[in-house]
């Protein structure tokens, strides 16, 4: 049986406080949109609009709640990998990182190879479950032929459900059109990609963010609204305070896309943590990040009953030592317990999201697998109660004898790379420490990565179109 409870910061009336105080602001206050398009649509429904600062009601707000899915269907190419959004703790890649990182060549800028490398191990990875966005950031492509070229990667080395990237309405469209010919279809009528957009904090939203929200939500596909507010820096000092200024921009960008296209799947997306006061900066390490986003996914989970997704994994650690591991775990095992059903952030990440590591992508998938063993909580069957077996082994039996325990020792949890060996037989191997067993596994998933997941005919057909757009 899974775990029945869930980490809760908020009571019921809280959650009451919290979503009255947004629709305060939401109404007084209102929402800076830098695009006209987004102005317009408001405009056409009646919302009163001041300048670039839309007001929104109350009933705007519920009835886009009423519209928005609870759950939804991400499809995959291979529909073996087919996952719902909604329901257990999905994984996707990391967002942002601008390094890459190993232990053979050290930090450095990230290649498009390394982009490619990245979604390789996602593939191959039996806990990651969504592949794409900007795992690493490639430095080695002219920015307007950045979005086809990782575009293609995520095509030709996956066929995962897929996230794309915040762009401009053009670069937006085209990475909308490549998904269309991998696929062989319309986009409208499954839900194949995703995107991760984040407002302009305080209570804003920019020009590119809304035009990427437009083109996608016109498309019929998935939004993760996912506000990055600093405490203390963009947002109030106080947790709380934090947490409805979260939930009032998740909520504007919400009605807007119920607006565009009702029902389409929008993801409460929590990405909020504390300042680093010391140098007015973002805290990765901090415990308050992860009371802030909990507080916020009950207002996902428990108030609005939407699919929701947290940061969780993050670190300020340089290195695999310990602060890596244990900030990591922190927020991984938090994000778990707080009920998400998505996690970012939590593949490889140092140094506060600057980088990615190959080795601690693989240590960090270990991780991932014990907290969802934590997830999946015990058997409370009457067989696993055992009172047969307890009084059959008596007073002084061995259990490791017993046939019930040959049966099912191989449902217990076993590492794949934290060494469990005796220290004789640990040092006889070698002495390797975590990191250089990481280093060798990541390398061993890349030599043996498929050449691609694309048919030549689209392969051709995606070059193509590459081409023909390349400006």
């Amino acid at each position: 049986m899974a775990l029945k409870s869930k980490l809760e910061v908020l009571s019921q009336e809280d959650l009451v406080r919290v979503h009255e105080a947004s629709l305060k602001i939401l109404r007084e206050t209102g929402v800076v949109l830098l695009n006209e398009e987004a102005l317009d649509i408001f405009r056409t429904h009646g919302a009163k609009i001041e300048n670039k600062t839309v007001f929104i009601t109350e009933a705007m707000v519920d009835k886009a709640l009423e519209t928005a899915p609870k759950s939804f269907r991400m499809q995959a190419r291979n529909d073996r990998h087919s996952v719902t959004v909604g329901e257990g703790m999905l994984v996707q890649p990391n967002v942002g990182p601008v390094y890459i990182q190993d232990l053979d060549q050290g930090r450095r800028k990230a290649t498009l190879e390394d982009y490619a490398n990245i979604q390789k191990l996602c593939q191959a990875s039996p806990v990651v479950d969504l592949v794409g966005s900007i795992p690493v950031d490639p430095s080695d492509v002219a920015p307007k032929d950045k979005y086809h070229a990782m575009m293609y990667e995520i095509l030709k080395n996956t066929d995962k459900p897929n996230i794309g990237f915040c762009a401009n309405a053009q670069e937006v469209r085209e990475q909308l059109d490549l998904i269309e010919i991998a696929v062989g279809g319309n986009l409208a009528d499954k839900h194949y990609t995703s995107v991760l957009v984040n407002p302009l904090s305080p209570l804003g939203y920019g020009t590119e963010t809304l035009e990427t929200m437009i083109e996608y939500v016109k498309r019929n596909q998935v939004l993760l609204l996912a506000p990055c507010i600093i405490a203390g820096v963009s947002g109030p000092i106080t947790l709380l305070g934090t947490a409805v200024l979260q939930n009032v921009e998740i909520l504007a960008g919400l009605v807007l896309a119920q607006l565009i296209n009702p029902g389409v799947p929008v993801v409460y997306s929590v990405a909020s943590t504390t300042g680093y006061m010391k140098a007015a900066t973002y805290a990765a390490g901090a415990p308050e990040a992860m009371l802030i986003n909990t507080a916020s996914l009950q207002m996902g989970l428990d108030y609005y009953h939407l699919p929701t997704r947290t940061m969780a994994g993050i670190t300020h650690a340089k290195v695999l030592d310990c602060q890596a591991g244990y900030e990591t775990m922190q927020s991984l095992m938090l994000g778990m317990l707080s009920g998400a059903h998505m996690t970012v952030q939590s593949l490889g990440v140092l140094d506060a999201i600057m980088a990615t590591s190959y080795e601690k992508f693989v240590i960090d998938e270990e991780m991932i697998s014990r907290v969802r063993r934590v997830k999946a909580g015990i058997d409370t069957s009457d067989a696993a109660l055992a009172v047969d077996i307890i009084q059959s082994v008596g007073h002084s039996g061995n259990y490791l004898v017993e046939m019930s325990t040959f049966e099912h020792f191989r449902s217990l949890w076993t590492p794949a790379l934290a060494d469990w060996e005796s220290y004789a037989d640990w040092e006889n191997a070698g002495s390797e420490d975590i990191g250089m067993r990481a280093n060798r596994k990541f390398k061993e998933i890349l030599r043996n990565a498929p050449e691609t997941f694309l048919d030549p005919e689209t392969d051709k057909m995606l070059k193509s179109y590459i081409q023909k757009v390349r400006r």
